[in-house]
């Protein structure tokens, strides 16, 4: 369980080191407080739930962040099994801050592409802090074209603050792979599920997001931009970072209010990171689901209706001219 507590969860994180507290005096005398420490745990979690009842969305952003939710190393042992990874862009590199390969979903044969933040300074800056150069996209895209040649489920699991804006990423080619990532996944006849896990940062998630079906965690957040970075622009602040997550409509109830995704999948009391196993259980009782229904389809099916999908997002909005 996660020990890392933010700033809005640190009455949870004080109500949890009592418990604890009592829990190392009942083992260290005789003293019997079962019953204090059951009426503490109760507590803990009828006040967790008044906290996590009116969370903004710029606390659930935090929460997308939080050093302790699950990543994709993290799911691929909790909810695949037999997980082969496979390299390679086989034109530049291979980018670390996407790891793809061969896995089994239940009893299903499937490809899984993810991106990973890691963990600890070392991990971090061997994933690049999960922001993904043009070969990490290019590697992404290659395993999807090799689980089309196999007729392998693609599932991708989306965790990033964004593509990495560096001058070599871009002299590389970054827009580019991106722009075919996107161009290509709408022509895959396999299918194709995505699932925001953590973060959903711009275009750098976008180009693993173009799925049959794009789920969501409860926490996480999905934009075009980070309230950071949009509040940068808009007050030249970023720290009215909280102002722009408003603004954004970033969370998960909002953007299935968009229709840009089809599904919440439901997060354990505290989030993800308080309870990781009953979390992976749930994220792979809803791809078991997803997955089963698009594996009766047919290919010419599966690409007509991720492509009406997508086309049929966004509006037009008419007025005057002086708006």
């Amino acid at each position: 369980m996660s020990q890392t507590f933010l700033e809005f969860e640190r009455p949870i994180g004080e109500l949890m080191s009592k418990i604890d507290d009592l829990r190392h005096l009942s083992n260290s005398s005789d003293i019997n407080i079962s019953q204090e420490i059951a009426r503490l745990e109760q507590e803990t979690i009828h006040l967790t739930e008044r906290i996590f009842a009116k969370l903004t969305p710029w606390q659930k952003t935090l929460l997308s962040r939080h050093p302790d939710r699950p990543l994709t190393t993290d799911y691929l042992e909790t909810v695949f099994s037999d997980f082969k990874e496979l390299h390679g862009d086989r034109v530049y590199g291979d980018d670390e801050s996407i790891i793809g390969g061969l896995a089994i979903l239940d009893d299903t044969d499937v490809m899984v592409i993810g991106q990973e933040k890691g963990r600890g300074t070392k991990d971090k800056v061997r994933r690049n802090f999960g922001m993904p150069k043009p070969e990490g996209y290019r590697k992404a895209l290659r395993l999807m074209k090799l689980a089309e040649k196999f007729k392998l489920p693609v599932i991708c699991l989306i965790d990033t603050p964004g593509a990495y804006p560096g001058k070599g990423a871009e002299e590389r080619g970054q827009a580019e792979a991106i722009a075919r990532n996107l161009k290509e996944m709408t022509v895959l006849n396999i299918p194709i599920i995505s699932v925001i896990i953590g973060e959903g940062g711009s275009g750098g998630a976008l180009a693993l997001g173009m799925g049959n079906r794009v789920l969501m965690m409860q926490y996480a957040t999905y934009s075009v931009i980070s309230p950071e970075g949009c509040a940068s622009i808009l007050w030249k602040d970023a720290s009215k970072a909280d102002l722009a997550s408003e603004a954004l409509r970033l969370t998960a109830p909002d953007i299935l209010e968009l229709k840009v995704i089809d599904e919440i999948i439901p997060e354990p009391i505290g989030g993800a990171h308080r309870n990781p196993e009953e979390t992976a259980m749930l994220l792979k009782r809803h791809l078991i689901h997803h997955l089963r229904e698009l594996r009766r389809k047919t290919p010419k099916n599966l690409i007509k209706e991720r492509f009406d999908k997508f086309m049929a997002m966004g509006m037009v909005l008419e007025g005057s001219n002086n708006l």
